[in-house]
């Protein structure tokens, strides 16, 4: 399947996915939303997982699109930083943090084999064009 925009890659599905967990978390629990800070911050981070995916990807070069990437595992990783905070503070239940939990790490395991994946071609691509160098000036 060849794809065209940034909604046919999964990664980017499942960060949608970590999204709407997130936001319905928060909205479930009254003293999670009065914490702004906290609420926000949560927000933010999820956001920034799911939307640095597509702006990597409008970015249309591997070496640009894997800098995307690593912004979408920090920010996965800050958002399951939050929740810490937000099961500590007893926002939310254990279930509700596993969750939230397991589908950012499965965003960041995604992210990080498309990087792998983006690297491979990019270094098969430089090394094509190395070895065309080569033959021309020889």
């Amino acid at each position: 399947m060849k794809i065209k925009n940034f909604e046919d890659l999964e990664v980017w599905q499942e960060a949608r996915k970590l999204v709407n967990m997130v936001y319905e978390a928060i909205a479930s629990s009254p003293k999670f939303q009065r914490d702004t800070r906290l609420r926000d911050q949560s927000k933010g981070a999820a956001i920034s997982t799911m939307a640095a995916i597509a702006e990597g990807f409008a970015r249309r070069s591997n070496k640009e699109f894997i800098q995307y990437l690593f912004i979408s595992i920090s920010s996965a990783t800050e958002l399951q930083s939050h929740f810490y905070i937000a099961l500590d503070q007893k926002y939310i239940d254990q279930a509700t943090f596993d969750r939230i939990y397991q589908q950012a790490d499965k965003v960041c395991r995604m992210d990080s084999s498309l990087i792998t994946y983006l690297r491979k071609r990019t270094k098969t691509y430089d090394q094509t064009r190395q070895t065309r160098k080569t033959r021309q000036t020889r």
